[in-house]
């Protein structure tokens, strides 16, 4: 059998039918009320067949939050119907649906937040955002917690904690940006408090609704640019503290698989291994970062530094390579997006005009220059 068909059985139990994930990735093309659209619908409806999870885009757990234009919310029970609806199409293609959530903090949009101020960890002059209150603090938290109980009501298998790519859950953990001086900042120690509030806060909702088989997952960035920016010395405090936490697994976000860590490490070694090696087997990790082909996918995996690979960019371009990997069509599998060729894809109109347009985080296009993001 071919390893990336292993079946893998959570620590809860739930046994995941093999080691393909479809990684998060943000579509636009929600309806403006945060619910689904029929764009949407197309995009997601054949890209989850032969895939053991679909994590869903970056789904908004509070107005403030708001970061892209035609985002998914996860608010309140006028969103139901449409979760619900986005679960059961993931499911009817055999995966395991895995709602992501999210907000954006200074990376919010004003212009989407219906006039709401943005609100981080600490004051933000580029984006004018004001450090959240405590009590404000708290009921960021409570959003997380709400949002993961609309995906349990909803029928999702479980919920993505979205605390990577700079957004509010990784600007309290980064000393670059928490700058407080209260029981949410200044100490590393203090700045983990917030997503381990929230992780407490989603898990205790599984535990409410006697879910155990109801999977959750962190989803984080190793390193940051800047004098004080996140080093893997602080990810590995974030590794240590998460799996003592009974999530599922961890799923570190990269823009390259084999990229070397920068600072607070070995910079020998690649932040994929020291990452898999720091958990030690107490959690499985999803690994993933420009793995387009059929070759690289499976040399990703021979690795031994990730128990599932993530794809995000290759699903774009191939939405059935689930399936051809599975048969071993490896052959068939396209690694870039023919421009002549919209009808294929099944993308959203407007990622789709992004796509042309070129950009390191999206995927290649035939005749553009592509090279994955250095970060």
């Amino acid at each position: 059998m071919n390893s990336l068909f292993q079946t893998y059985t959570l620590n809860n139990g739930v046994e995941i039918k093999n080691r393909l994930v479809v990684a998060p990735m943000t579509h636009f093309s929600s309806n403006e009320d945060g619910t689904l659209s029929e764009q949407e619908r197309t995009f997601i409806s054949n890209r989850a067949v032969d895939m053991g999870m679909f994590i869903t885009a970056a789904t908004l757990v509070a107005k403030n939050g708001k970061t892209f234009v035609g985002q998914p919310e996860a608010l309140d029970d006028s969103h139901l119907d449409s979760l619900r609806e986005i679960a059961q199409v993931l499911q009817a293609q055999g995966a395991k649906a895995i709602l992501q959530i999210h907000h954006g903090g200074v990376n919010a949009q004003t212009n989407l937040t219906g006039g709401l101020a943005l609100i981080s960890a600490s004051d933000h002059a580029e984006s004018g955002a004001k450090a959240a209150t405590a009590d404000e603090v708290v009921a960021l938290i409570e959003a997380y917690a709400n949002a993961a109980e609309l995906g349990i009501r909803a029928g999702f298998d479980g919920v993505e904690i979205h605390g990577a790519n700079g957004y509010l859950i990784q600007q309290f953990f980064s000393g670059q940006f928490n700058r407080r001086t209260d029981e949410w900042g200044g100490s590393l120690e203090k700045r983990l408090r917030f997503p381990l509030a929230i992780v407490d806060a989603v898990v205790a909702l599984k535990e409410k609704y006697a879910k155990p088989e109801f999977i959750v997952g962190y989803r984080f960035s190793p390193e940051e640019p800047g004098e004080n920016g996140l080093t893997m010395t602080d990810t590995f405090a974030l590794i240590d503290a998460l799996v003592e936490k009974p999530l599922q697994y961890l799923h570190v976000s990269l823009h390259e698989f084999d990229k070397k860590a920068r600072r607070g490490a070995d910079t020998h070694l690649t932040r994929m291994q020291l990452i898999h090696e720091r958990i030690n087997g107490k959690l499985p990790l999803i690994g993933l970062g420009a793995l387009l082909s059929g070759k690289q996918i499976r040399a990703a995996f021979q690795t031994g530094w990730a128990e599932f690979i993530g794809l995000g960019k290759a699903v774009m371009v191939t939405p059935n390579i689930a399936t051809l990997l599975k048969e071993n069509r490896d052959s068939e599998i396209t690694t870039e997006l023919d421009p002549t060729r919209a009808d294929q894809y099944g993308i959203p109109d407007f990622l789709w005009s992004l796509c042309q347009q070129g950009g390191a985080w999206l995927p290649p296009v035939k005749g553009h220059d592509w090279k994955p993001v250095d970060i």
